[in-house]
């Protein structure tokens, strides 16, 4: 597999941001604990919901690592097919999910583009849809996050692995293992 290396010397080869944690331990730590809480925590929402919000957000950021390790997380999570990741880019035209999930996701869309585009009508109708306040709030956060993630990941220009089957592993880690510092190790 050819990649072509990070913008700066990370001291190692590996994609995305797990170059990035095994070059800089100490800002891993706190960033995995984000994401440990904000997609395997305690939510109403189930995991493969929130991934799906991660990675929704990531491919509208044109973050191939981010949208497809979350896409496989979330595939996980369900059935492991990672046809999800394709259905992801269409807009979850094929995955049945919900309406609130739906309306989470036109928020998730909004703060993608900038926070200030999310509307009281965009809350009301999630709210319609029965999403609660706390679920309102884990899909803002979810979605800035993963902006500042994808963000991070793409800024220092590291590689990605392009067959979605390249992700298979790391999402059945992530969905079953977690976010905890074994990354770095």
């Amino acid at each position: 597999m050819l990649f072509a290396m990070a913008y700066i010397n990370i001291n190692n080869d590996l994609p995305g941001i797990v170059g990035l944690m095994h070059y800089r331990p100490e800002t891993a730590k706190p960033l995995n604990e984000l994401a440990e809480i904000l997609l395997r925590g305690p939510s109403t929402l189930s995991s493969a919901e929130r991934e799906m919000i991660a990675s929704h957000v990531s491919y509208r950021n044109e973050c191939h690592f981010c949208h497809s390790c979350h896409g496989a997380a979330a595939a996980h999570h369900i059935d492991g097919d990672l046809d999800l990741l394709r259905d992801i880019k269409n807009n979850f035209k094929t995955t049945s999910i919900s309406a609130k999930l739906r309306a989470l996701l036109n928020i998730a869309e909004k703060v993608q583009i900038l926070g200030n585009k999310v509307t009281p009508d965009d809350i009301d109708a999630a709210k319609d849809e029965g999403a609660t306040d706390l679920e309102i709030h884990d899909t803002v956060l979810i979605a800035a996050a993963f902006c500042m993630y994808n963000r991070y990941v793409d800024g220092l220009g590291t590689w990605a692995p392009v067959e979605d089957a390249a992700y298979d592993e790391t999402g059945r880690m992530l969905a079953h293992e977690g976010y905890g510092n074994s990354i770095t190790d």
